[in-house]
Formats: structure tokens, sequence, C-alpha cells
């Protein structure tokens, strides 16, 4: 059973509303549009499309649990910064702790991989004692 299924909702207006989110989410942590397609597992044709024409979005059940990771990600960040600049700039900003390595989120999520984006939400969302803490 699909992700937008599963949530009762209409599966056009849920890609539409999470592709939104999560592009303006990549776009307030500086990532360029390669970077953004990459996360999202994204074409680059299907990335401008969505961008110019939002009715058009189609997501797969991946897509649409990549928007999910991104989302509770950038919650978390809300939750553990009250400044905006901190919500926006921590993604993009070196982290020495074992799994980053000197490499900031972005770094690793740019991959594009599944596993990477994973690791990184249930990192980010320890930062605020969430469920991974």
């Amino acid at each position: 059973m699909s992700l937008a299924k599963e949530s009762g909702f209409d599966a056009k207006a849920l890609a539409m509303a999470g592709f939104k989110a999560a592009d303006n989410i990549l776009s307030a942590w500086g990532c360029t549009a390669q970077q953004s397609q990459h996360i999202l597992k994204l074409s680059k044709s299907s990335y401008h499309k969505f961008k110019a024409t939002p009715e058009t979005t189609k997501l797969s059940d991946d897509q649409l649990e990549r928007v999910s990771y991104l989302l509770n990600m950038h919650q978390a960040l809300r939750i553990v910064f009250s400044n905006p600049v901190n919500i926006s700039n921590f993604m993009g900003m070196k982290n020495n702790n074992d799994y980053f390595s000197g490499r900031s989120p972005l770094e690793i999520i740019e991959s594009g991989k599944f596993g990477d984006l994973y690791e990184v939400a249930r990192r980010v969302d320890a930062l605020r004692g969430g469920l991974w803490g």
C-alpha cells in the first residue's frame, strides 16, 4: 500500500505539498538545484517541471519518504534552535562527531543514498531528544 493511501490523503495533493515544502526547506538550507535533485531522487527535468507547474508533481513512495525525512529534520531543528539563522545554517555546518567526521549533514545527504538520508535524519532527530536519541 502506498504512503498516500495509508495516510488517507489525495496522492496528487500530498506530492505537490510535499515537494513544495521539501524544496523550500532545501533552498533555506542553501542547497543547489542539483543537490536537491539528488536528495529527492528527481531527474533534472522532473525537478524543474515540478517547480514550474507544481500541480504536475508526481512522487514515488521512496520520494515521499525522503520528503518526510526532510520535514522531520526541519521540525527537529526548529525545536532545538530558536534563531532562524541556526535553523537554516545547521545542515551546512561541518560536524566533528564520529559519524560526520568533519562533513556537514548536507555533504552526506547530497549523495542521494537513502541510507545516508536516514542516518542524518536519525542524528538530527536525536538533537531534540527524539525517538532515535
